[in-house]
């Protein structure tokens, strides 16, 4: 029956097209962040300091936007959504070095992240970049592929009926099912090679009209290369190369006309208070409780692609995506056990 019902899902799907709308986007971003909130750092005085970062950008951004600023999608919906009280910028507590922004009205910045920074200039261009990708409507394209990995998902749901047989075909079904969404939820969660150049320039654009340096936004992606985390030729990669990222962002900064420096603003923080967040973040973070909650958010954070940052896909995200999958494997069992029982 669950397998009837979400052939069901995926036949409407695509007789509509495929096509994602902002409603979607929107209940599918607030879905995700249930699972995420109990890595999400509430303590007002970072949650208030990223949130003001954040503003700055979204204000500026809802400037540019009468000016009819940005790509043909931004425009394909009533973007005023995306300059409301509710867009919300989230430090979650992570070890992985990521950011990420499931769409709608939430963006996430990792807490390694913001550690691994060593200037607010750095943190902004992230920040910057992240609600880029809201703003370029760009997770609404990465729903389309899910639409197309759901289908993969019924596919493996077929086979595994026809493996399983008359005796355990639902079973078997369900379980191939069930493994395919997992693993096709989060790998189609990631941006193109264009998207995350479009997510650069438009980033680049509100960063530097909200007052932040422009010679320093493309700081953080050298610094990602010097950590090592520029792998693999980029031709085979769907990110440009942190390296090539680096020297468009420096470009871009040379060729700014004399009155952007007009735009430049004190920093959200001073360097002073920008070190000791970091160390609160720090110390914030390992007095968290580690119950199972956190665990699993945590777990869902690891997997998310590394949207803004490095081409490779690292081991500890294979390993994240394994474990989910793994999970779903044994709660089927510890479902058919109970039924037995």
């Amino acid at each position: 029956m669950k397998l009837k019902r979400f052939a069901l899902l995926l036949v409407t799907l695509l007789w509509a097209g495929g096509c994602a709308s902002d409603r979607q986007i929107i209940d599918q971003a607030n879905n995700m962040h249930g699972g995420l909130k109990p890595a999400v750092i509430t303590d007002a005085r970072l949650a208030n300091y990223l949130q003001r970062m954040g503003q700055r950008i979204i204000d500026v951004a809802q400037e540019m936007d009468r000016a009819h600023y940005g790509p043909d999608a931004h425009r394909s919906e009533d973007p005023k959504w995306m300059f409301q009280s509710r867009m919300q910028f989230h430090f979650v507590n992570s070890q992985t070095l990521n950011a990420f922004t499931t769409g709608g009205e939430h963006m996430y910045i990792y807490t390694k992240l913001f550690q691994t920074c060593k200037t607010e200039d750095e943190l902004a261009a992230v920040v910057a970049h992240e609600y880029a990708h809201v703003y370029g409507r760009h997770v609404h394209k990465g729903m389309n592929r899910q639409y197309a990995m759901f289908g993969g998902a019924a596919a493996l749901g077929a086979a595994g009926y026809a493996l399983g047989g008359k005796d355990h075909g639902k079973e078997y079904g369900l379980a191939f099912l069930g493994a395919g969404l997992v693993a096709g939820k989060f790998i189609g969660m990631g941006f193109t090679r264009g998207d995350e150049g479009e997510a650069d320039e438009m980033g680049f654009d509100f960063y530097t009209r909200a007052g932040w340096d422009p010679r320093r936004f493309g700081d953080f992606f050298q610094r990602m290369v010097d950590m090592g985390y520029d792998k693999g030729p980029e031709f085979l990669s769907d990110h440009p190369s942190l390296k090539s990222r680096k020297a468009t962002a420096d470009q871009r900064a040379a060729e700014l006309p004399p009155q952007a420096r007009s735009w430049r603003r004190p920093n959200v923080a001073p360097p002073e208070e920008f070190a000791a967040l970091q160390k609160y973040s720090i110390d914030l973070g390992k007095r968290m409780p580690s119950d199972k909650s956190l665990e699993g958010a945590q777990k869902i954070l690891a997997a998310l692609p590394r949207s803004c940052l490095t081409p490779a896909v690292h081991e500890d995200q294979k390993q994240a995506r394994q474990q989910l999958v793994n999970d779903v494997e044994r709660e089927k069992q510890l479902q058919k056990k109970k039924k037995k029982d």
